[in-house]
């Protein structure tokens, strides 16, 4: 089962993230940001198994989904054994600052899901809500993936806050770029599968600026959709067309935009590289991919 998921896909971007980290800052010896950017992709893997639990997934990366072919019990018992391997080689690593990092972002990533939870179907979410939900969710693990590469490399407290700072912001994006694509309906149009959000009920930004553009007739229907438990495509082409009308998916991308200035201006601190390139590069990636 961790086999299957593990060769499901998926961009090993956190694990990039370390491991181009670590570089940037003059790690070269040995392998210790190999395992660590490891143990970041394990912890990652672990959340999106219990997420497939709590959502009901039934494909991740155009495969089925463990728990679809398992079921609960084994999907959350490997994503628990992913978690407990995860913790065993950072002990084995020993740095005592790495493990309190990860130990604390697996804690903060767990509060996110329980906050999200506490409001599935409300529409009328503050957007500052939505914001700690995928700050714990999304980016504090992208935080934690590139301030590991600055801790192997025993640099300043100045550069490890930066990459922190970078992490958090590239996080951010990534997150808000991915709950706008799931309403893109101009990719509907090019045969790619869109709404996997709305149907699990789950609200992101661009219900959460749709709500706040539509008028009361509008915010009266969304309600009703948002408070079913089973959505049908008519809903949702109804919501893509608000949303369309609204041109909120633009807003979300110029909300986006502002993380994507703050994580660039921060690798300003360090020297230019290759790993830093790379780095700059996935700012404008995280907002300009259809995937």
């Amino acid at each position: 089962m961790t086999a299957y998921h593990l060769d499901t896909g998926g961009k090993r971007l956190r694990a990039l993230l370390t491991l181009g980290s670590a570089k940037m800052c003059g790690y070269s010896k040995g392998t210790r940001d190999i395992n660590l950017a490891a143990c970041v992709e394990l912890i990652h893997a672990a959340t999106l198994m219990h997420d497939d639990v709590i959502d009901n997934g039934s494909l991740r990366r155009g495969k089925k989904t463990l728990n679809k072919i398992w079921d609960n019990h084994s999907s959350v018992l490997v994503g628990d054994y992913l978690l407990s391997r995860c913790f065993e080689m950072m002990v084995e690593d020993g740095n005592l600052e790495v493990l309190k990092l990860l130990s604390s972002t697996s804690s903060k990533i767990a509060q996110g899901e329980v906050l999200q939870l506490q409001h599935k179907g409300e529409v009328d979410m503050l957007e500052e809500t939505y914001l700690k939900i995928i700050s714990a969710k999304t980016a504090e693990l992208f935080a934690a993936a590139t301030k590991v590469g600055a801790i192997l490399s025993n640099v300043k407290n100045k550069e490890k806050e930066a990459l922190e700072f970078y992490g958090r912001n590239l996080g951010l994006t990534f997150q808000i770029a991915d709950d706008t694509l799931d309403y893109n309906s101009e990719l509907k149009l090019f045969g790619k599968k869109i709404g996997k959000d709305f149907y699990e009920g789950k609200i992101t930004l661009p219900v959460i600026l749709l709500f706040q553009k539509a008028n009361n007739q509008e915010k009266e229907k969304l309600k009703d959709i948002f408070s079913k438990n089973i959505r049908n495509e008519i809903d949702l082409d109804y919501s893509l067309s608000l949303i369309k009308k609204y041109d909120v998916i633009k807003s979300c991308y110029h909300k986006a935009e502002h993380y994507i200035n703050l994580a660039s201006n921060s690798l300003s601190l360090f020297n230019d590289c290759d790993e830093k390139k790379i780095l700059e590069g996935l700012t404008s990636f995280s907002l300009a991919r259809n995937f």
